[in-house]
């Protein structure tokens, strides 16, 4: 009776251990209760060392906050700041004033007036688009992945940043150590004796012992002489080229920018660079690291970035904001779909409205659990008239949502509560109807590859097939 004891009251001090810390998410104090119960003392365990720390939040906040106070007001000076609803290019957009003000009050970085932007479809697009781009740097070239393999096409990446390097210009490279834990030390050594300047950002041994493992930089950022840059899905490997036969065809979306927006793509790096390497960007390099623009083009363009070293989880901000006002059409593409209760009950509130809510998500995936959790909530969504449609194709990895006439996104964050409140994330909001357009053709041309999924018989799938969304759903704001 008293190891019994003992044993009771170590497992009511993990519990309530958790409820203390967790309060603030009650789904995510669940979930952790859950594993606790199955393994008391390995869970504790694991939730100790990978669990979201807010000492740690607080830290990466100061740490990432310091490099943009030292370069606003240069960016601020240079850059077409879009500072009321009126100078919006689309008349729709002038009457969305809630919207306007939710979007330029989500972060320091606003929406800017002199852009111009390209949609890439796919791996081979992206990818010749960001190698030709790369090829023309002068000065500097800012490279980040999450995940960058050691394959055919990293090897192009590598022999470009390797030239460059050589040639004189600064190249800076940053991976997720664990989203890229699979790169070779050699492949790694080639760079570095070449020149380029190399960082994991929160190597996984490192990360672990400093409790921040669950803290993945899921960006990928590419900017070249502070004039170029590219942000989207695709990050560097084979599989994106539909080479790996266990997945087949890729389906993904990037976006090229060009003018002012790349302003704030440069900021978002040079903050995961300063956290990575604890390099401090001093004042004289900012002209060279933010020159100033010709403006090529009017296209209103806002990047959005979020993660633990930002006070607004701006990217989840923005959808919900996003859904909120739309009165016609919302169209969504993610891989993962494990939506926070916000989004939820905004997507089910528009569609019993009336807005033709459209959500393609893959019919194959890379991770069966995620894929489970993914399906949990589409069956109460289909009874509230959102339509879901599987990728049949291959695997569709694009991040894209379109509202309306009003915006699209095209980003690194999927619709999930990992990308919107743990993982570093940025994502492009489009304003200009040619780019909005594009993505619908897009959007309209993935669903020929799509089945929809019919609420009568996805009623009807078997008692085991629920019991494992059941539990995938209750570990849902963990994965």
């Amino acid at each position: 009776m008293f190891w019994l004891l003992i044993i009771l009251l170590i497992f009511i001090f993990q519990a309530g251990t958790i409820l203390l810390l967790e309060f603030r998410n009650p789904a995510k104090a669940v979930a952790w209760l859950f594993i606790l119960f199955c393994v008391p003392l390995i869970g504790f365990v694991v939730y100790y060392f990978v669990a979201q720390d807010y000492n740690k939040r607080k830290k990466l906040r100061k740490g990432g906050s310091r490099i943009f106070r030292e370069i606003k007001e240069t960016i601020w000076q240079q850059a077409h700041i879009i500072e009321d609803a009126q100078q919006m290019t689309d008349h729709r957009f002038r009457h969305q004033h809630r919207l306007f003000n939710l979007l330029s009050h989500l972060s320091e970085s606003p929406i800017t007036g002199c852009n111009r932007s390209r949609v890439l479809t796919n791996g081979e697009e992206a990818f010749e688009a960001m190698l030709q781009a790369m090829e023309t740097a002068e000065h500097h070239l800012h490279v980040e992945f999450y995940i960058f393999r050691d394959d055919e096409i990293s090897t192009k990446f590598q022999d470009v940043m390797i030239r460059k390097a050589q040639e004189g210009v600064q190249v800076r490279f940053i991976c997720d150590g664990l989203g890229s834990h699979k790169m070779s030390w050699n492949f790694i050594r080639k760079l570095k004796e070449a020149g380029v300047e190399f960082h994991y950002f929160l190597p996984p041994l490192i990360a672990t012992i400093d409790r921040r493992v669950n803290y993945r930089n899921h960006r990928k950022i590419v900017v070249v002489d502070g004039r170029i840059g590219f942000v989207g899905g695709i990050n560097v490997g084979d599989d994106y080229l539909g080479k790996y036969p266990e997945i087949g065809f890729w389906r993904d979306t990037h976006v090229q920018i060009e003018g002012d927006a790349v302003y704030f793509l440069q900021n978002t790096f040079l903050n995961d660079w300063k956290l990575a390497s604890g390099e401090q960007i001093t004042e004289p390099q900012l002209t060279e690291l933010f020159p100033p623009h010709i403006c090529s083009g009017d296209e209103r363009i806002q990047i959005l970035s979020s993660g633990p070293d930002q006070d607004w989880d701006a990217i989840q901000e923005m959808c919900f904001g996003a859904i909120s006002v739309a009165c016609n059409r919302i169209y969504i593409t993610t891989p993962y779909f494990i939506p926070d209760p916000a989004l939820y009950e905004a997507l089910k509130t528009a569609a019993v409205s009336g807005v033709d809510v459209k959500i393609i998500i893959p019919y194959q995936s890379d991770s069966r659990l995620v894929h489970l959790a993914s399906l949990s909530y589409v069956e109460e969504l289909l009874r509230a008239g959102v339509k879901f449609y599987q990728y049949r194709k291959g695997f569709v990895h694009a991040k894209v949502m379109i509202v309306d006439d009003l915006l699209a996104t095209v980003g690194t964050a999927n619709m999930d509560m990992r990308s919107f409140f743990c993982n570093f994330e940025l994502t492009a909001v489009l304003f200009e109807s040619s780019a909005m357009d594009h993505l619908l053709h897009d959007f309209k041309r993935d669903l020929e590859n799509c089945s929809s999924i019919d609420v009568k018989i996805f009623q009807q799938r078997s008692r085991w097939q629920k019991g494992a969304e059941m539990l995938s759903r209750m570990l849902s704001p963990l994965l």
